[in-house]
């Protein structure tokens, strides 16, 4: 079962798209992230953008803490249905969900001049590490000053590949699945992770 763990919706269910073309974030890593992020001020109010989203469940929970937009982006039809029926029922305000692919949404946003504070990066097991690369470099020019971004990949995965424009921040492991931050390169003196520590698991950081 997957929930929204805490906020305005916390406790609430959400449906999971059918087959393995998604792969959900477990709540235990949700909550652990979550926790990280708010007691560095970086989901109220932000704006934010879930990039391979599948079910929601990261751009959703950002809503429920009180994020103030939240645009969800999913390529596959199927998993981006479940999205926009998971926005539906929690009719959590701000949230949109796009049917699309990554790439591209990230051209049009940055023609429309788009900006965000907080991207939640979640990409399936098959992306590889060039593509992952590339989608980094052309989210860059859309985040704003202070920015944060986090990357979900398995414990197997290498540390992404981060533009000069990100300053890499924290990497936490949570059994399987490894979990790295960065913020923009002008504002890499303030920590908004939190800074140094153990993670969840009682791990140092790596």
């Amino acid at each position: 079962m997957t929930r929204i763990v805490a906020g305005a919706a916390g406790g609430r269910r959400l449906k999971v798209p059918p087959g393995q073309t998604t792969r959900p974030t477990s709540d235990r890593v949700r909550e652990a992230l979550f926790s990280a992020l708010e007691a560095a001020g970086a989901v109220r109010g932000a704006r934010v953008l879930d990039l391979y989203a599948g079910s929601g469940a990261l751009g959703l929970e950002a809503a429920s803490r009180g994020a103030e937009r939240v645009v969800l982006v999913e390529a596959d039809r199927r998993a981006a249905q479940v999205a926009r029926a998971n926005a539906a029922a929690l009719a959590l305000p701000g949230v949109r969900v796009v049917a699309d692919r990554v790439e591209r949404h990230l051209g049009a946003a940055a023609a429309a001049g788009e900006r965000y504070d907080l991207a939640l990066l979640d990409p399936p097991y098959p992306l590889g590490e060039d593509e992952l690369a590339a989608v980094l470099g052309a989210l860059a020019p859309l985040l704003a000053p202070g920015a944060t971004v986090v990357v979900e990949r398995s414990t197997r995965s290498p540390r992404p590949r981060w533009p000069d424009a990100l300053e890499p921040g924290r990497e936490r492991r949570y059994g399987e699945t490894a979990v790295w931050t960065a913020h923009r390169a002008d504002d890499a003196d303030d920590d908004r992770d939190g800074g140094g520590g153990e993670d969840g698991d009682g791990r140092t950081d790596g």
